[in-house]
């Protein structure tokens, strides 16, 4: 038996070749099927009925010679025709499921040619043999039976075929969801993917899936609608959050354009209008695990990604505040090119959302209540500095609005506020228009006890800075200078720690700034003299010390070579007196001796034994 294509004017056309004349031609869409009606007949109760019906009307027809209009309410076009003397039915099936591709595998089923079913077509066959009635009542082994034997034995057991079975589906709406084909395959993926192990869900989202994973990608390419019916029932079914939020994100990768920046591919020409992006994001989004899942850098990417999208579709508030949340429960995996998200609000003149970095921050700080992460808490402190730096240009961004996202972060979050004070400068630098006022509430965001030596001299010669922030800056820094120079024994004079003695030390720093801004500058002024003169003598003392540490290891090494003589003490004992070695230690001043002093002990020791002599 020989099956042929051809091109006509109404489209493709199929043969089936067996020696006799084909006697029905059935249209599928675009397809026109030239076939024989006893294979027909024989396997499909409808195109029986159909056939039938068709042959009786043509009877009829010869007998009263008259045309008989095609009846509009009929499920299915029908009409006999005839070529050179051959009569044959025409049917056609315009909504057939599956098209013209399902219909041939039925036809070819009928003929009993063979055909491998796989999780690929079996819904199209399965669809097509309801459509044709192609029942075991009808006729023994059919294709209604044939198809459920393997959906049930084959493709059901496997997570693979599962999943292919049901992205086939997507073209066999509303049909394969009345079948329970469906809800079969999203049953058996949600059980099979529930049974593995959690470990296998740990690869980066940025990275293609092992041959092992081959499941997870294929399970991007199921439709929107049927993939949120999967997710839904894969939640009630698993309590591996990780690996459902997993899931969730790489189909939002795949599916949502403009989550990932540096995606360069194409974007296609089927791309899905904004109507159905908003829809399959908030759907997406509202699917995420409430719970907290593994935390990494690529997927804040990703929620940042979404985030952005969300704002451009202007998604519904609880979709943002879920991503916000999200994203704050990992904050510390942020960069500040994910922070640097522009500003899509009509009513907010800023170029960047700094109100949306904000709510990410309170959420971030909540989610240390119960759990109190140091490092974590250090790292987002870092990121705000920068993300500060980088919307001080922004000229339309208030004073308040920096001043409350800079002290929203609790003091233990900036070990030294050298990254607080670099974005101060630039905003101060890019907005020299702001009042004095404004210009010391934005610096009184800065604690001069945290800054290092250089941000302290870079501050003291700042003309932008307001006079009381320079104050405080001196101020500081003179203490700073102090304890460098007089080390732990100044650190024991001072008393109690930092953290008891900051009310006292804020207390004099104040009043000693009143002082100043009440009276003239000559205290700032002398102020400045004095530190430099406190930099001059710890240098000078710097060196000094690295000149005494040269001098005790040239000592040492003489009197190694001294003890190693072959007669052992022959120089003490010629000249009267014992060496003792001495360690010099730069860190403990009380145990350096100058060179003078060492040779007039000497001297003297050797005096008093000429004396005893």
């Amino acid at each position: 038996m020989a099956y042929s294509m051809a091109t006509n004017s109404k489209g493709q056309a199929w043969f089936c070749s067996t020696g006799l004349p084909s006697d029905v031609v059935v249209e599928v869409d675009n397809m026109t099927f030239h076939l024989h009606k006893f294979p027909l007949m024989a396997k499909s109760k409808k195109l029986h009925e159909l056939i039938t019906e068709q042959e009786s009307k043509s009877n009829n027809q010869e007998e009263n010679k008259d045309i008989q209009e095609e009846n509009d309410d009929q499920e299915v076009a029908v009409a006999v025709a005839t070529d050179e003397g051959v009569r044959y039915s025409h049917l056609s099936f315009p909504d057939f499921p599956g098209g013209p591709g399902a219909f041939e595998m039925a036809a070819k089923f009928c003929y009993t040619v063979k055909f491998e079913i796989t999780s690929s077509n079996v819904a199209q066959l399965r669809c097509a043999g309801e459509i044709l009635e192609m029942t075991e009542e009808y006729c023994e082994n059919n294709l209604v039976s044939k198809t459920e034997r393997i959906l049930s034995q084959t493709v059901l057991q496997s997570l693979q075929d599962s999943i292919e079975t049901l992205k086939s589906c997507d073209h066999l709406m509303p049909l394969a969801d009345s079948l329970g084909i469906v809800e079969r395959c999203i049953e058996s993926i949600s059980t099979k993917v529930a049974a593995l192990d959690p470990a296998l869900f740990g690869w980066p989202l940025n990275e293609p899936p092992t041959r092992k994973m081959s499941w997870f990608d294929e399970m991007t390419y199921i439709s929107p609608q049927l993939f949120i019916r999967l997710i839904t029932t894969m939640k009630s079914h698993s309590t591996n959050h990780e690996m459902i939020e997993t899931c969730i994100l790489g189909y939002a990768k795949k599916h949502i354009p403009g989550i990932i920046r540096s995606n360069r591919k194409p974007i296609p020409s089927s791309k899905p209008s904004e109507g159905n992006q908003k829809d399959l994001l908030e759907k997406i989004v509202t699917n995420l695990p409430a719970q907290i899942c593994s935390s990494s850098s690529t997927r804040v990417k990703l929620f940042f990604g979404m985030l952005r999208t969300s704002n451009i579709l202007n998604t519904s508030e609880e979709c943002k505040t879920i991503l916000e949340k999200k994203i704050g429960s990992q904050f510390e995996n942020a960069t500040l090119d994910d922070l640097l998200m522009p500003s899509y609000s009509y009513l907010s003149e800023t170029l960047y959302d700094v109100d949306c970095v904000q709510r990410i921050l309170e959420y971030f700080l909540l989610s240390l209540e119960d759990d109190n992460k140091q490092a974590e808490l250090v790292l987002v402190g870092k990121l705000i500095d920068g993300y500060l730096s980088e919307i001080a240009l922004d000229a339309n961004l208030k004073p308040e609005k920096f001043y409350d996202l800079a002290i929203a972060l609790p003091e233990q979050a900036r070990i030294y506020d050298d990254g607080l004070y670099r974005s101060v400068d630039v905003y101060i630098k890019a907005h020299p228009w702001i009042t004095e006022a404004d210009r010391e509430k934005v610096s009184g965001v800065l604690d001069c006890r945290k800054l290092t030596l250089e941000a302290c001299t870079h501050a003291a010669q700042n003309e932008r800075l307001p006079l009381r922030a320079v104050v405080q800056v001196l101020f500081f820094e003179q203490i700073q200078l102090r304890q460098a120079i007089a080390g732990t024994l100044m650190a024991a004079e001072m008393g109690p720690s930092d953290s008891e003695k900051s009310p006292r030390t804020r207390q004099q720093q104040e009043q000693h700034d009143e002082m100043v801004v009440e009276g003239d500058d000559g205290t700032w002024r002398a102020a400045v003299r004095e530190n430099q003169v406190l930099r001059l003598g710890m240098d000078s003392m710097r060196r000094r010390v690295h000149e005494l540490e040269r001098e005790c290891t040239t000592m040492k090494i003489a009197i190694e070579k001294i003890d190693k003589t072959d007669q052992p003490g022959w120089f003490t004992r010629k000249l009267g007196c014992t060496f003792k070695t001495q360690v010099c230690d730069s860190h403990e001043p009380s145990v350096v001796e100058t060179r003078k002093g060492r040779i007039h002990r000497t001297r003297r020791e050797l005096n008093n034994k000429k004396k005893l002599v």
